[in-house]
């Protein structure tokens, strides 16, 4: 079995039919090709390729070539739970032999074959270490420890770099000790290995410390005394690398540095309590390396005066590029700023920082170029989080603002006030650049527009530092300084309630005239940003001719498309919402145009919604809603009546569109629309199997039962009951998928509130199809909004909620007793995940009104109470592998009360009662307490499924329901009509705990011993008011 050596006759075929494979002839080719695929699936097929790639007396191309298939074999046969998975699996005395032969020759003296080897290895680890490879990572450490063998650390450093990510928390702990020592010598002798090689022993560094970092909040002591004993090492070395100024814009030149930033950002993430003083002694190089850069970057990149290839990647595909380099120290920087103590040792260079960020978000000449010549790449890049020095830069500043307050705001005004100064400067100087620093100023006060605002209220003069940078670009060439001019007024549109009304008026007015005229597409970009915002803000009397922006903006619809297409939809409803009388006559110009934009790009959910939204505007307009509705509904009319033959999309479209008529439109304009497209819009429910269409024409459904209620029956008669019900049914029939039901809770929630009198006899069948439904949903959100229909029917109930359950006791659920247990079990686990104010705010009290009634039957019922987990630490892919999570049971009523209890906290912590009882975050560096570091069983009080907190849609959902005054509170339109709306959370749950407290002292004090500290304060808070 020896890799060297002989050829066995498994070689000599295999290596014979490699060559063929190599050959002109394409019948040979061809023939060799599946004879190595029939090969493949041979018992020793995977052995054979193994021993040709480490045969050194192969030709190089034939052993590369082994190489590539052996990774490819690995890929499909090693592991049979893999999605890529070909059979037959590799037998395991076949993986033993494929394991040793490739172990042993990863001190290749080919570098292209050691990495082919160190990935093979890699690959293999990924599967069987640590379980079924013990060996690996020893035999790894003793190569990379022989100082001797270059070959073999280069090897087993590209392998255990591959590995670096599975490592765990039960091999760190052991590994660092005996890993470190050896990676520092490699770091540290730039005299003995090349960078590349001190670069990926640096990324093995970079994944311990990663590693260690998620091991912390369980392995407190531990990792403290891992980190310490490494860090004054490893803190000399990144000095001493940082120190190297940046002089080249070649990567292989700063590759040692970039490495340092990412393990001085997982440092400084993961363990925020570092000693200040370690920590420091790298800053000052690590401001070195952060201006010496700019100088590189203002000249390769921004000014573009050096020819170089500006993006390069590295031999795992990660992007090698200047400006990634520059990314990376911004988001270093912006961590640094973050942390609490690191922030006040640069709290005197603050001013100087702004300064540097400014001038690295000047645009530069491959982005001047770029967007020059595409108007939607410049869209594209203004509006998203694009991964670029501008935005790193943006968040920066906006964590200085956060961290320094005051004065964070003082210096980057400083800072900006001086990039405008100095770019003023640079035109006097005649400099054709002088305009990017101008530009950059106002980028980066544009992009802390809320933060500036609110300082010029708290007394700083922002005003005349912005007005000055504005007025002083007027008299500049537009079609010379496009991007400039383009900036402004995206500015003046941020700033508007804070500039003069003068400039506002003034540049109202030139971006109207930008618009219509021949100026570059980024003005005209621009310009759109300014009307958007400065028309809704404009009166009457000094808006200019609202039909002549309308008619330049419908000529920039014609020319428009993808990104730019978006902008002048959103310039257009703007500017139709703000046309007040002078819209009248808009609806006969415009909407023919965007009904002919809707149509085209039906197929585009981002534009069809821009352009349902701009119609929405028109239908909004004084005097234009019947003549769009007659427009609009005959081929509405003619499309869903012929609904299987039209194209893709254009039923969904089209029924979108009927939606938005219906939504607080009059009742003749329902009744006209009921009359032409209700009866298809049912049958589409009945027949259609495209989820589009079944989505949208659920959500119309539900927009005619808000809009007609009882009137519906007038206009249709009896059979129109029976339409809804057979809707109802079929969007709940347990045999579609889930994704097509997804809006039936919306639905039948409009039936329960409106038609509540016809629905109240058919509730058994309701219930039943609803509970068939759940049960063979794998969509958490559909089962959540059928919760809410069987909460807002427990209201409908009361106060006669014991026949409720009665009723839920007597029909049948699959698996279960019956329909309240299995209710109860999926509602107990959801609850915390339930999103929308409304929805909480059904669930909750619906919940409080179950428990008041003290039934019996929900005693009987066990739920899931408390997530118990065995196993402390990291959950990797080996550990994943193992059982579930396992719950404890509790009786219903304790989950109840414990759910009400989560919600009342929640409650008042919004409201301020908790402020006085945060504690301090204790240091990372302190001395743990006394006690097992590593607890065997961990139990985590759980009132959500599978997390121990509610989800961050339900905190948000939970904070809108304590605003009770906002008119936007409930973010369902159709919910508004619901009485519970009025229903004030805190008052209804104070009574429930009360009431409970009064009438059975026992049973409270019983449902007390289930609670967590927490629960019981907020529970005891509102008995002592």
């Amino acid at each position: 079995m020896a890799a060297a050596g002989a050829a066995d006759g498994d070689q000599r075929w295999l290596v014979e039919c490699l060559t063929a494979t190599l050959d002109t002839a394409r019948e040979v080719r061809a023939f060799a090709e599946e004879s190595l695929r029939q090969a493949s699936l041979q018992p020793g097929y995977g052995a054979a390729l193994t021993k040709v790639t480490v045969n050194k007396e192969v030709p190089f191309g034939l052993r590369q070539l082994a190489a590539v298939l052996l990774k490819q074999f690995i890929k499909q046969h090693w592991e049979e739970d893999e999605d890529n998975f070909v059979p037959p699996v590799v037998s395991a005395s076949e993986k033993v032999v494929i394991r040793q032969l490739l172990l042993t020759s990863l001190d290749d003296s080919n570098g292209k074959i050691r990495t082919a080897i160190g990935m093979a290895v890699a690959a293999i680890g990924q599967n069987d270490w640590p379980e079924d490879w013990l060996e690996l990572l020893p035999f790894l450490l003793k190569l990379i420890g022989d100082q001797s063998n270059g070959n073999g650390v280069r090897g087993a450093l590209r392998c255990l770099a591959l590995l670096s990510d599975d490592l765990d928390d039960t091999c760190i702990p052991k590994l660092v000790p005996e890993l470190f020592p050896s990676l520092y010598r490699i770091i540290s002798s730039p005299q003995l290995y090349e960078n590349s090689l001190r670069s990926k022993a640096l990324g093995i560094v970079h994944s311990c410390i990663s590693m260690l970092g998620s091991m912390s909040g369980v392995y407190k002591r531990e990792t403290v005394n891992l980190m310490t004993s490494m860090l004054d090492p490893l803190v000399e070395q990144f000095s001493i690398i940082l120190n190297s100024p940046v002089l080249s814009p070649n990567p292989d030149d700063w590759s040692m540095q970039m490495e340092v930033l990412k393990c001085l950002l997982q440092l400084i993430q993961n363990f925020p309590r570092l000693p200040e003083a370690k920590i420091s002694a790298v800053l000052a190089p690590l401001w070195q390396t952060f201006v010496s850069s700019f100088k590189v970057y203002h000249l390769s990149i921004i000014q573009a005066s050096e020819d170089v290839d500006n993006v390069g990647y590295d031999s795992d595909g990660s992007e090698r590029s200047l400006e990634s380099f520059e990314i990376q120290l911004f988001e270093l920087w912006t961590t640094i700023v973050g942390n609490s103590m690191l922030a006040k040792v640069i709290a005197g260079n603050i001013k100087e920082l702004a300064y540097y960020t400014i001038s690295f978000q000047q645009i530069t000449e491959e982005q001047v170029q770029n967007w020059s010549r595409d108007a939607n790449q410049y869209v594209a890049d203004e509006d998203d989080v694009t991964y670029s020095c501008r935005v790193s830069g943006s968040l920066l500043l906006e964590e200085i603002v956060t961290a320094y307050e005051d004065y964070g705001i003082d210096a980057i005004l400083e800072a900006s006030q001086v990039c405008f100064r100095e770019s003023r400067e640079l035109k006097q100087a005649g400099s054709a650049d002088w305009w990017r620093l101008h530009e950059a100023s106002l980028f980066a006060l544009g992009s802390l527009s809320e933060h500036l605002c609110e300082a010029q209220d708290s007394g700083y003069n922002v005003r005349d530092l912005l007005e000055q940078m504005v007025t002083d670009i007027v008299g500049t060439g537009v079609h010379q300084y496009p991007f400039l001019h383009a900036r402004a007024f995206s500015v003046v549109a941020k700033f508007s309630s804070l500039i003069s009304k003068g400039i506002c008026e003034q540049y109202l007015c030139n971006a109207a005239h930008a618009i219509a005229s021949d100026v570059p597409p980024p003005v005209k970009v621009g310009a759109c940003r300014a009307l958007a915002e400065l028309l809704s803000e404009s009166n009457q009397s000094s808006m200019p001719n609202i039909m002549g922006i309308l008619s330049s903006l419908v000529d920039l619809l014609r020319q428009a498309s993808d990104e730019t297409l978006h902008l002048v939809l959103e310039t257009l409803q703007s500017a139709i919402k703000s046309g007040g009388e002078q819209s009248t006559s808009i609806e006969l110009v415009i909407s023919p145009i965007i009904l002919d934009v809707w149509a085209q790009h039906i197929a585009d959910p981002f534009i069809s919604i821009d352009a349902v939204e701009v119609l929405e505007a028109i239908k909004n307009a004084p005097g234009c809603l019947e003549p769009l509705v007659s427009r609009i509904l005959p081929t509405i009319g003619t499309i869903l009546s012929k609904s299987k033959i039209q194209p893709d999309g254009l039923v969904a479209g089209s029924l979108d569109l009927l939606t938005m008529i219906l939504k607080n439109a009059p009742a003749a304009v329902v009744k006209a629309v009921f009359d032409t497209c209700f009866t298809s819009t049912i049958q589409i429910v009945l027949e259609s199997d495209d989820h589009g269409e079944m989505q949208n024409a659920t959500e119309c459904l539900a927009a005619f039962i808000s809009g007609g209620r009882q009137e519906l029956f007038v206009w249709g008669g009896e059979s129109t009951l029976k339409m809804l019900l057979s809707a109802a049914s079929r969007l709940l029939n347990p045999e579609l998928e889930s994704s097509v039901s997804l809006f039936v809770g919306s639905y039948i929630l409009q039936l329960i509130l409106h038609i509540p009198s016809h629905l109240s006899p058919h509730i058994p069948e309701l219930i039943a199809a609803i509970v068939r439904r759940m049960q063979t949903s794998d969509i958490a959100g559909l089962k959540s909004s059928l919760v809410v229909i069987i909460a807002r029917l427990v209201h409908l109930s009361a106060p006669n909620v014991d026949q409720f359950i009665n009723l839920l006791l007597a029909i049948p659920a699959q698996g279960y007793g019956n329909s309240l247990a299995y209710i109860m079990s999926e509602w107990s686990q959801l609850q915390g995940e339930i999103q929308g104010a409304y929805q909480i705010k059904v669930t909750t009290t619906a919940l409080a009104l179950l428990i008041s009634t003290r039934h019996p039957e929900l005693s009987r019922i066990e739920v899931n109470g408390h997530l118990v987990k065995t196993s402390a630490g990291i959950t990797t892919r080996s550990k994943a592998r193992v059982t579930p999570d396992n719950w404890t049971k509790i009786p219903l009523p304790s989950k109840i009360f414990a759910l009400l209890a989560d919600t009342l906290a929640e409650i008042q912590e919004q409201v301020g009662d908790d402020a006085d009882n945060i504690d301090e975050e204790d240091s990372d560096w302190e001395e743990v307490q006394n006690g097992d570091a590593t607890p065997h069983d961990i139990v985590y009080s759980a009132s959500v499924p599978s997390n121990a907190n509610p989800s961050v849609e339900h905190l948000n959902a939970m904070a809108k329901v304590f605003d009770e005054d906002e008119d936007d509170s409930y973010d369902d339109d159709l919910a508004k009509a619901d009485s519970l709306n009025e229903v004030k959370l805190l008052d209804f749950l104070t009574n429930t705990f009360v009431n409970l407290w009064d009438s059975d002292r026992p049973l409270f004090e019983y449902l007390c011993q289930g609670l967590t500290n927490p629960q019981r304060v907020a529970v005891q808070k509102v008995l002592r008011k």
